[in-house]
């Protein structure tokens, strides 16, 4: 799939203002039809149908379902709306396709008046759904007719997509950058234009321990397992990863967080400050620096020993990071909460009201073995947060990505969401700016290949979206670089801060399978 693909068939992309122009008031001279659905998957089922509609009229109207909208299980749909509303325009017999953005078709249907609204033939029977019957009242009110095709097999693309998925990650991508008028050349400036502004970090600190072991055996009386000490890897995580990768994305950085007097303190302010950033490090005697010690024996992690104190911040020391927060200059400050003593429902809305105006708020809740809720991070330009943290939140197991991103971009009031989907990618949601604004959403897949460790992939999405937001303020280059610098993250074993370079050389591999770079 190229850009001449969308170029050759975006001309029958209408929406419902400029369909009704084109096709005139009803009753007309050349008669029209129109099919609605999903169309996740275009099957034989769908060809017959729209074959069938064709010969019964001289214009054939394609209405697909807004992704927003599809409730056939949590990931759906699987093709994002305008690319199966490319898929449709395909067909020569399809003269025009229209995203609905709308639960139901009733309310083009109204305004459009097709001369006959075609439905599949299982809708009769065993009488009319209640659905199909709102349509129908609807179509014959004007003096338009029902028109149901015939058929002898019944597909379902849900069905299929279970049977097996098909991988259309570039088609996707391509289709993204398409709608937002861009190319990979745009994601290369971006990284370039991403050099140079200041970020104030805050959060929690974790230092990851990696201990390698051998396995020896098990104990004969007890089922406990015996491993030969090999070495151990020590990693600066949490808020401080946050703040290493947006230091070697090229921003200047100011990292506040709260450490232990120890000497794992000693060695996360050492190692952040050979990285050139600025440390605003509070030390509480009554508390260790948090650390996440993994125990692994061949490649798998046996056991996970962590030490912690979860007690909230004091007050004292909450007025001291209020206080950076408030002075020091930033272009973005970026709020990392792992839910290790810094942020809480009561603390928050004090280090959020310290914030300076005008300056670009981001949060991200990377809670593992806590609790956390994103939700109390009000008004925010950027939050990223993942499924599991954002169906918490919202005491939601069973929407779909969309609607539960939706929801939670309501909850929050924020500007942007990037709903972190593990290995499924991201699900992106701006709400309306305003009227005429009908907001964007949508899905970027995941770029990762050979995943060999996850940990910090949410750190990397964070901060090379938040730097490319700054830099150009396209939801779209933010999470398509985000995503892959998570997948550039995933890739390595150990908390590693992603250079540009890194994302570069994923940009590159990308536009080459895609077919630009051959």
């Amino acid at each position: 799939m190229t850009a001449e693909f969308f170029e050759k068939y975006e001309f029958k992309l209408k929406t419902p203002e400029e369909l009704v122009a084109l096709i005139g008031p009803f009753p007309r001279d050349k008669k029209v039809i129109m099919c609605h659905g999903v169309f996740d998957v275009v099957h034989p089922g769908h060809v017959r149908h729209l074959a069938y509609a064709k010969t019964k009229a001289d214009i054939l109207v394609a209405s697909i379902t807004a992704d927003k909208h599809i409730k056939k299980g949590a990931y759906r749909p699987h093709v994002p709306e305008r690319l199966r509303a490319l898929n449709l325009a395909a067909f020569e017999m399809v003269d025009y396709v229209i995203i609905d953005g709308n639960a139901k078709p009733l309310e083009n249907l109204a305004a459009l008046q097709p001369d006959f609204f075609a439905k599949g033939f299982e809708y009769t029977s065993g009488g009319l759904p209640a659905a199909t019957q709102e349509e129908a009242d609807i179509v014959e009110g004007y003096g338009g007719g029902m028109i149901f095709t015939p058929g002898d097999i019944v597909y379902s693309s849900s069905r299929l997509i279970e049977l097996a998925a098909p991988n259309i990650r570039l088609e996707k991508l391509l289709a993204l950058l398409h709608a937002h008028g861009l190319g990979f050349a745009d994601l290369r400036a971006a990284l370039d234009k991403m050099k140079g502004f200041k970020v104030h970090v805050v959060g929690d600190t974790i230092v990851d321990s990696y201990t390698r072991t051998t396995l020896i055996g098990g104990q004969t009386k007890t089922p406990t397992f015996s491993v030969l000490y090999q070495g151990k890897d020590d990693y600066i995580g949490g808020a401080g990863i946050v703040a290493q990768h947006l230091r070697a994305a090229g921003a200047a950085v100011t990292f506040s967080t709260v450490l232990g007097k120890d000497d794992l303190a000693t060695f996360a302010i050492d190692g952040l400050k050979e990285a050139g950033i600025t440390v605003n490090a509070i030390i509480d005697e009554t508390r260790p620096t948090t650390n996440k010690n993994a125990i692994i024996a061949g490649g798998y992690r046996l056991l996970k020993v962590d030490t912690l104190d979860n007690r909230s911040i004091s007050e004292s020391i909450l007025e001291h990071l209020a206080e950076k927060v408030a002075t020091t200059e930033t272009d973005a400050v970026v709020f990392s909460d792992f839910r290790h003593g810094i942020f809480n429902h009561w603390t928050v809305p004090q280090l959020t009201a310290a914030i300076p105006k005008d300056i670009y708020k981001v949060a991200d809740s990377q809670v593992a073995s806590r609790w956390g809720n994103i939700t109390e991070f009000k008004g925010f330009d950027l939050v990223t947060p993942n499924e599991r943290e954002a169906r918490f939140a919202l005491g939601d197991q069973d929407s779909t990505v969309g609607a539960l991103a939706g929801a939670l971009t309501d909850a929050n009031a924020c500007k942007l969401l990037i709903l972190k989907l593990g290995d499924r990618g991201a699900f992106v949601s701006r709400p309306a700016s305003g009227p005429g604004d009908g907001g964007n959403y949508f899905s970027v897949d995941s770029f990762s290949q050979n995943i060999a460790d996850a940990v910090g992939a949410g750190d990397a999405l964070l901060s090379y979206a938040t730097l490319a937001m700054l830099a150009t303020g396209s939801e779209a280059i933010a999470s398509i670089l985000g995503s892959m610098a998570a997948a550039c993250e995933c890739e390595i074993d150990g908390n590693v801060p992603i250079k540009p370079a890194d994302v570069l050389a994923r940009i590159d591999q990308v536009e080459k399978a895609a077919g630009y770079g051959a």
